[in-house]
């Protein structure tokens, strides 16, 4: 894969993100089965927006569930950056406006003490490296039309990253077992997601430790301090202006996402 074809995949859905507008798929440029081109694609991307002073946060692991998986028509994870400017915890609503096909998934984010960069990435070094765990509703996003995405289209769209919201509760892994963590997610009063922990590649901790080791490949390890989506602990369901989303996440708690009307641009 060229450097030239990367930057056009890159330059498609950098233009998608400024100008509020959808795009068509990538993978004409990329193929469906070439995942290093798709992360050529996000490093890309996230080079660009380093440059403009964005600060990453984070990572969020994406298609973990079966059930989104079918919903997407892809067969194995992904990963994604997050940035700072993506955490709307604090914020009243949830900015519709930055948003242009919002969904909603219901996850466990972890923060970690350590990094987990050197060493063997085993089950318990993994566990020991979490400081603590929160509820979170992570809202997916994609530039392109529709949605219409392959594995390599939503890998080069920093895996379909959007906003996220955090809960404040925290519990370390001595308090709560993510794989046993119970889900259900509403929109308003209707209950339109259910799942678990188990939801997620068996265990949100197998899902950290994939992504610890799959960064690690790509040359920018997990560290100290940084936030983790778990992935889906069931199906992402839509999230238009002016809904109201709320997910209870076991002992975790509530996590609630209020989307803001649309407003002009």
């Amino acid at each position: 894969m060229t450097h030239t074809t990367v930057a056009r995949a890159a330059a498609r859905l950098a233009g998608a993100a400024e100008t509020g507008t959808p795009v068509v798929p990538v993978r004409d440029l990329l193929g469906t089965q070439d995942i290093a081109a798709a992360y050529a694609v996000q490093q890309e991307l996230t080079r660009r927006r380093l440059a403009d002073g964005a600060v990453v946060v984070g990572r969020k692991i994406g298609l973990t569930s079966p059930a989104v998986q079918r919903q997407l028509g892809v067969d194995q994870p992904d990963f994604g950056v997050l940035f700072a400017d993506m955490d709307v915890s604090g914020a009243a609503e949830v900015p519709s406006e930055r948003l242009l096909q919002p969904k909603a998934e219901a996850e466990i984010a972890f923060v970690l003490k350590e990094d987990l960069a050197d060493e063997d990435l085993s089950e318990a070094r993994i566990r020991a490296a979490v400081d603590y765990a929160v509820a979170a509703i992570e809202i997916v996003d994609s530039r392109i039309a529709a949605w219409d995405i392959t594995i390599t289209d939503t890998i080069a769209d920093n895996a379909s990253s959007g906003l996220f919201v955090l809960a404040e509760h925290r519990l370390t892994l001595d308090e709560f077992e993510p794989r046993e963590t119970p889900m259900r997610m509403y929109a308003g009063d209707e209950l339109v997601s259910e799942g678990s922990g188990a939801a997620c590649l068996g265990d949100p901790l197998t899902a950290l430790a994939w992504l610890a080791r799959t960064a690690r490949s790509y040359g920018e390890p997990l560290r100290a301090g940084q936030i983790v989506l778990s992935g889906a602990l069931g199906p992402m369901v839509p999230a238009p202006p002016g809904t109201r989303i709320r997910a209870e996440i076991g002992a975790l708690g509530e996590v609630t996402a209020v989307f803001s009307e649309k407003r002009d641009a």
